[in-house]
């Protein structure tokens, strides 16, 4: 069998640039040599496209010095439509070198300009197939108020919610104050455009509320204010394959000592949270996780893979928190974790997402 070329995008020019670049590290070390041919592209914090190294241990997930990647002095040159799919890069002294004919690039970029529509967009002009989310479902779930329009549409529950606007904030902030006291306490006050918890508060009273804004306005001058749900953190990974969208065995996430499920928690294995998956649940509980997981992939018109979080609350009522259509793929995040769990390993999830991809 021919093997396949893909293309392994990563780093990117969000806050989440390190993240990518610790995933890229896991993905390369998995992917399966023997079908594919992979050409790592790495994009600088600045946005420049570079020719990286094919070395899964330049970019570890380590807390004491989290990878990136550095401008080299290459630069990728992509193929034009209409023309063959042959990816060339430049080399420092000028000289321009044929890297061959790509099949698929699989963007595994978090955040602005990766995981918001924009590169997908990017390769639909270009006509070059691509894994995961399209233009349409990425931009969706990356603005969450947008989102939650969306899940309400669909007959789907989600907190209740008012956004703010920074420069409605800086002309007159009491409205928003007195919008934000109506939903109650806690609140958890988020951009509404970063993901992986970045700028994001808990709010246990309301002299809190200007610190948490201020935080939240620093990634975006669009912010959520929510309403805290009481009840368990479950999230199902979706999976989108040659025979339809399935979910996995749910998981959860058990705050010991953490207030909520942050960065730290989230992938520098930080103390006071584990993440537990399957999670432990009755029969009818999983199915009907599985099933808004579904359901709300389908109400954003999902493409490739998302993560869906929720909450159980103590009642019983699924609420959904959010939807990532480019969840962590590093060791200890939930998404690889559930499939696993659910029998399908690191490896051939990945192998998934690319047949996904090349299918387009």
């Amino acid at each position: 069998m021919d093997k396949q070329t893909v293309v392994v995008l990563f780093g990117g020019r969000s806050s989440e640039h390190s993240i990518s670049s610790a995933t890229a590290g896991g993905v390369l070390g998995a992917i399966d040599r023997d079908r594919y041919v992979v050409i790592p592209v790495g994009i600088t914090r600045e946005g420049a496209f570079v020719l990286e190294d094919d070395d899964p241990a330049k970019f570890p997930l380590d807390a004491a010095h989290l990878p990136e990647v550095v401008d080299n002095g290459t630069r990728i040159l992509w193929p034009e439509p209409g023309g063959d799919r042959t990816l060339r890069v430049v080399h420092p002294g000028g000289a321009t070198e044929g890297l061959g004919e790509i099949d698929v690039v699989l963007p595994i970029l978090h955040g602005t300009h990766g995981e918001d529509g924009t590169i997908q967009g990017f390769f639909d002009t270009l006509e070059v197939p691509y894994a995961g989310g399209g233009v349409l479902d990425s931009a969706l779930c990356m603005d969450k108020h947008f989102m939650k329009i969306a899940l309400q549409a669909a007959g789907i529950a989600v907190a209740p919610w008012v956004t703010v606007r920074r420069r409605e904030w800086d002309e007159d902030a009491a409205p928003a104050r007195a919008r934000a006291a109506e939903l109650g306490l806690p609140l958890f006050v988020k951009p509404a455009r970063a993901g992986s918890s970045v700028g994001v508060s808990k709010v246990e009273g309301l002299d809190e509320l200007d610190a948490a804004l201020a935080i939240a306005f620093a990634e975006d001058d669009k912010v959520l204010i929510e309403t805290g749900v009481g009840g368990r953190e479950i999230e199902v990974a979706i999976l989108e394959s040659g025979d339809g969208v399935r979910a996995s065995l749910p998981g959860e996430i058990v705050l010991t000592s953490r207030g909520f499920y942050d960065f730290e928690g989230k992938y520098l294995g930080g103390d006071g949270v584990d993440v537990v998956c399957p999670a432990e649940l009755t029969g009818d509980e999983a199915r009907a996780i599985q099933d808004i997981g579904i359901r709300a992939f389908e109400a954003v018109d999902g493409r490739g893979l998302a993560r869906v979080d929720m909450f159980l609350t103590p009642e019983g009522d699924l609420v959904v928190n959010e939807l990532n259509t480019m969840p962590g793929f590093t060791p200890i995040s939930m998404f690889p974790k559930c499939w696993v769990a659910s029998g399908l390993s690191y490896g051939d999830l990945i192998t998934e997402l690319v047949e996904a991809g090349l299918r387009r």
